[in-house]
């Protein structure tokens, strides 16, 4: 199955780490850490117009990919659950 994380971006649901709360995930300095390297590497995709409001952590193959999207993290909750897949 599929998580749809918005504007035409999908990853297997199997390769989901984590999703962030874009509000309260920044206060943690390990948090900080790895948004840091992440930057740093150039693994993560922006996909909101305003402001990020949830922050997916996705491992495959190639290493580690953090999409930050527009969408909330309950919005990503429900999708993972009701296999709201493509």
């Amino acid at each position: 199955m599929y998580l749809h994380l918005g504007q035409d971006y999908i990853v297997p649901l199997q390769n989901v780490v984590a999703v962030f709360d874009m509000d309260t995930a920044t206060a943690s300095r390990r948090t900080q850490k790895l948004l840091t390297r992440l930057q740093e590497e150039g693994r993560i995709i922006e996909l909101y117009d305003d402001l990020p409001r949830a922050a997916v952590l996705c491992e495959s193959a190639l290493g580690e990919t953090l999409y930050l999207t527009g969408l909330s993290p309950q919005a990503m909750q429900r999708r993972a659950q009701k296999g709201y897949a493509v």
